[in-house]
């Protein structure tokens, strides 16, 4: 099973095709084995040259779990090819049904590995946060996602665009952080960064720990997306996102409908 919904999956995002819910096909589908489906992916992905930069944490605010009626957090693995910088144009043909998340970076400058991981070894892991629009994707038809599609499809991660400055955790308070974002100068949404599990340093630990449980580590130099500060936004063609937050500057991405990324 594992085998057969990594190839279904990946697939789905070469032809563009969304396929059924893993969880109506495979009825009996466990948490582990999604998990397990999503590493198989990433395996064959790196065997094929692909390099993992960072992770993902998906489902860490209440406005995402219940956008879509899951109660936990996730997360997923980012490539490289997955990343883009502040002010890159995006072609939407490369996706099957995206949208926007708006998140706080970060960039470990140690290792960390669970279990026991706490916020104090986040805190001296971290070497700085910045801020960072995540563009998620479904893989499943009509983003009719349960827990266990969601973790099996990497976290229904697509990209990320990373922006802003740089910031030491000791200048910016993250649980108290502003992020404010404007869909074609226009504004959408805003929300803070208590959003995230109270704290995003707790998404962090949280994500260390439960990696744990499949011999995953966090490496050194590797990018962190911290979940969701508000709920998941669709995009069109021609538009451009913009979110600011406090101290840690902006970040901003613009998507036109074709012209794969080089």
């Amino acid at each position: 099973m594992i085998q057969e919904a990594a190839s279904r999956l990946l697939e789905a995002e070469k032809t563009k095709i969304p396929i059924s819910p893993l969880t109506e096909t495979y009825p009996e589908i466990t948490v582990d084995e999604a998990y397990y489906i999503q590493l198989e992916q990433i395996r064959r992905k790196v065997e094929k040259g692909a390099r993992i930069v960072g992770k993902k944490i998906g489902a860490t605010s209440k406005a995402i779990q219940n956008l879509f009626g899951v109660d936990q957090p996730d997360y997923g693995h980012l490539l490289e090819d997955m990343i883009y910088v502040d002010g890159d144009t995006i072609a939407l043909d490369q996706y099957l049904q995206p949208k926007i998340e708006c998140e706080i970076a970060f960039k470990l400058k140690k290792d960390l590995k669970g279990p026991g991981v706490t916020i104090l070894d986040v805190l001296d892991a971290t070497e700085y946060v910045m801020p960072a629009i995540e563009i998620i994707d479904s893989r499943i038809k009509d983003w009719q996602i349960k827990f266990e599609d969601t973790v099996a499809d990497n976290g229904s991660s697509a990209s990320a665009v990373i922006g802003g400055k740089p910031t030491k955790l000791e200048e910016v308070d993250l649980v108290h952080i502003g992020m404010v974002v404007y869909k074609n100068g226009e504004f959408l949404d805003s929300a803070a960064g208590a959003a995230v599990l109270g704290n995003p340093l707790r998404a962090i630990v949280w994500l260390a720990n439960s990696l744990g449980k499949y011999d995953v580590s966090l490496k050194a130099g590797e990018i962190v997306l911290a979940g969701a500060l508000s709920t998941a936004i669709p995009i069109e063609a021609n538009d451009t996102f913009t979110v600011d937050f406090a101290h840690i500057g902006s970040v901003s991405a613009s998507f036109t409908k074709e012209g794969a990324k080089e």
